[in-house]
């Protein structure tokens, strides 16, 4: 059996395959990041909430994608905590990035890109990562992410750039007063998070002229500032996460606009991951 896991710090997705690509199990898991997490912690995880799920399955190989899986230290903390409850003949650690590049373009050459909470972006070679535009996160990057958008909506509805019925519901909605929103964003934890979550209430208005600019605006930085350093025309450009997914017609648009041509759009790498490590099409 193949035990493939796409880690956030949120949760964990775990899907246990066997050699045809068959799902024999899914489920999840608290999310597990070794920037935050030392081994014993990430070990009494697996132990409590992974390892009992896979009983009395045999786990052959495991490939393991997750948040703060950037380095070698990083990567070889997950690997440790797993080989507590696995003896795997092969095992795999690996970063979100690597996830996105293989789930998007299998073993093809293409450029992978993440728009989630956060965005990121990477010419993959059909076997490996060979050029990445740092993202810089959301205070000095993360452009196209719910983050970066989100920050732009909250400063447009503050600084009255924002329609007016607009900035009334998006404050009505969320009970939002300059102070509740100082207070979110500078004294408590996961600001990003925060910011990424007024992606719901763009979807519930995308229509309107505004939120339509606005996420145009911000896949055209997106892409003008990272992914067009890579003087790649010729391929099309991958996509996974849920701003992505959900704002994909826009994505298009500023794709088209930008002289590139929009690939695959998916919302979790999931399936692109089982085919990758099998060969074999989810619905085969």
């Amino acid at each position: 059996m193949i035990l493939i896991a796409d880690s956030g710090s949120t949760k964990t997705m775990w899907c246990l395959v066997n050699r045809l690509g068959t799902i024999v199990m899914q489920f999840c898991s608290n999310g597990i990041n070794p920037y935050f997490q030392h081994v014993e912690a990430i070990a009494t995880e697996i132990k409590d909430n992974v390892a009992p799920q896979l009983l009395p399955h045999t786990i052959s190989a495991i490939h393991y994608y997750g948040a703060g899986c950037g380095n070698e230290s990083a990567c070889n903390q997950v690997k440790q905590a797993l080989l507590t409850c696995f003896a795997p003949q092969t095992i795999t650690i690996q970063g979100d990035l690597i996830a996105a590049a293989h789930a998007l373009c299998g073993h093809n050459e293409g450029v992978a890109c993440i728009l989630g909470t956060g965005s990121n972006s990477c010419l993959y070679n059909g076997e490996q990562i060979v050029e990445n535009t740092p993202p810089l996160g959301y205070l000095l990057g993360d452009e196209g992410s719910g983050a970066s958008l989100g920050k732009q909506l909250l400063s447009d509805c503050f600084k009255h750039q924002m329609p007016k019925e607009l900035a009334q519901a998006l404050c009505e909605t969320y009970q939002l007063d300059t102070n509740k929103l100082l207070e979110q964003v500078y004294k408590q934890p996961n600001p990003n998070r925060f910011l990424a979550s007024f992606s719901l209430f763009m979807y519930q208005h995308k229509t309107h002229p505004y939120i339509h600019a606005l996420i145009k605006d911000g896949f055209t930085a997106f892409l003008k500032r990272n992914v067009m350093a890579y003087n790649r025309t010729d391929l099309p450009i991958h996509s996974i996460g849920s701003i992505a997914y959900y704002y994909k017609d826009i994505l298009r648009e500023a794709t088209e606009a930008c002289g590139l041509q929009l690939g695959t759009v998916i919302q979790t790498p999931m399936e692109g991951l089982i085919y990758f490590h099998t060969n074999k099409p989810l619905n085969d």
